[in-house]
């Protein structure tokens, strides 16, 4: 079976850069993959990103060695064994709150004996390789999002969850869960010690700790305190970007109308 880059850019002791694909589209998501990001996400969950999309997404990325990873839109184990047997090699999973939330996404991201997941890996074969069900459980990886109180509150319970291999923080819903501004990088101070408390539980615990960025500076400050999985930005924000720059600098440099021009 494909071995699975996160996993060995981890057992190295390294952080998996990651990138993000909310534009539903296959040739923006392998022009993406395209420019060196360890894995890339698609985003099923806030992105405008449907199945059928996705299919043709995980086919773009395949033309690289760039890790294709989905974050499913919520705790289904429908979603969950689809998204797996299309061919991601992660999924990232919203909303775990619980240790009985945690246990579900194990289950169902993993075959009998250690889980429930449904054997149809039609396309997870194409990608994976021939002997993907002998290998499936050990190469996968899952994440859990942790993002509310709830989890907080049940932090360690969802850390320990056999089968866990990292957990996902989405600073902008725990700055929400937590009475704060919903931001990336420049948490409010109640947010930011929260981050730090799930990074060092996390570490405890054996569990790889990730976390959304709005930017490179910022990831690698989180990469310095011990993150192993950072997001920067995503597709359709950095066409935006790109775009302002282009505008801006045209804009600022356009001469002044000649009298009487319309």
């Amino acid at each position: 079976m494909r071995a699975n880059r996160l996993r060995t850019i981890w057992q190295s002791g390294g952080a998996v850069v990651n990138g993000w694909l909310a534009i539903p589209n296959s040739f923006s998501a392998e022009t993406m993959a395209h420019q060196g990001w360890d894995s890339l996400t698609i985003d099923l969950q806030h992105g405008m990103v449907d199945y059928q999309a996705m299919i043709s997404m995980l086919q773009a990325i395949s033309t690289t060695d760039t890790v294709p990873v989905v974050r499913v839109p919520w705790l289904e184990p429908g979603i969950l064994m689809k998204s797996l047997d299309a061919g991601a090699y992660g999924v990232i999973c919203p909303m775990v709150n619980t240790r009985e939330d945690a246990q579900k996404l194990v289950a169902w991201t993993h075959y009998a004996p250690r889980g429930t997941r449904s054997f149809g890996p039609v396309r997870a074969t194409l990608y994976g390789g021939a002997d993907y069900a002998q290998h499936a459980n050990d190469t996968i990886v899952t994440f859990a999002m942790i993002e509310t109180a709830e989890a907080l509150d049940n932090l360690d319970d969802i850390l320990s969850v056999e089968g866990l291999d990292a957990i996902y923080i989405g600073p902008s819903d725990l700055s929400l869960a937590l009475g704060c501004n919903p931001v990336f990088d420049d948490v409010d101070p109640k947010a930011a010690e929260a981050i730090d408390h799930i990074l060092a539980r996390a570490k405890a615990h054996g569990v790889v700790a990730g976390i959304h960025n709005g930017s490179p500076e910022g990831a690698l400050k989180r990469i310095a305190k011990g993150f192993q999985f950072v997001t920067v930005s995503s597709d359709a924000r950095l066409m935006a970007a790109g775009a302002q720059q282009v505008v801006a600098r045209m804009r600022s440099t356009q001469p002044p109308k000649a009298a009487g021009a319309y």
